[in-house]
């Protein structure tokens, strides 16, 4: 009976207590749910898709004479600020501002060249490009990341003399060193 009256009093024990508070919330949208912080903070989805008072447009608008504008455009698109984040977008407004001559763009797109920009991977050749522009305009920043885009040019040209000279014996690996597990006949795929 005693044993009884303690798994009661433990049960009622355990009804009575309630889990702390925990430290994030589930939160559903359109892509799925997670857990975030009960400090959490969602953005204003119409600014960042562009349905803004039409600040954008007005900005597209000048970058097209303005090579700063072009520039500050491209900043906006590459860090998603007051638009949908968009590296093309990006990466075409900073080469219209550099193109035009402006020194940061010039440094920008030389960057993003070295570096690759999300999907894009790096490109040495065209950061060598555009770095040494930047560099003779006396830009020190410039100067030692065209050392470094040189480097990785080198690296990259050696990579490729490397690759064309192994490229057959791999190609002929695969086509004689691995055969096919299964065939087709009669309407069904066969597997020895």
């Amino acid at each position: 009976m005693t044993k009884c009256l303690v798994l009661l009093a433990c049960l009622l024990l355990a009804a009575c207590t309630q889990p702390p508070p925990r430290e994030t919330v589930r939160i559903c949208d359109s892509e799925g749910c997670s857990e975030r912080s009960r400090g959490y903070a969602t953005h204003d989805a119409r600014v960042s898709d562009g349905e803004d008072d039409g600040r954008v447009a007005a900005l597209e608008a000048l970058a097209e004479r303005e090579p700063r504008a072009a520039y500050d455009l491209g900043l906006r698109y590459f860090r998603g600020d007051g638009v949908r984040q968009d590296s093309y977008k990006a990466l075409t407004w900073m080469r219209s501002a550099a193109e035009r001559g402006h020194l940061e763009a010039q440094k920008a797109l030389g960057r993003f060249y070295l570096t690759g920009l999300e999907e894009m991977g790096p490109d040495p050749r065209e950061a060598e490009k555009w770095l040494s522009i930047t560099a003779s305009r006396g830009d020190k920043e410039a100067q030692t990341l065209l050392a470094e885009a040189s480097a990785a040019r080198k690296s990259e040209e050696a990579e490729w003399k490397w690759r064309q000279r192994w490229k057959g014996v791999f190609h002929d690996y695969w086509y004689r060193r691995y055969t096919y597990l299964g065939y087709w006949r009669d309407g069904f795929w066969y597997y020895r």
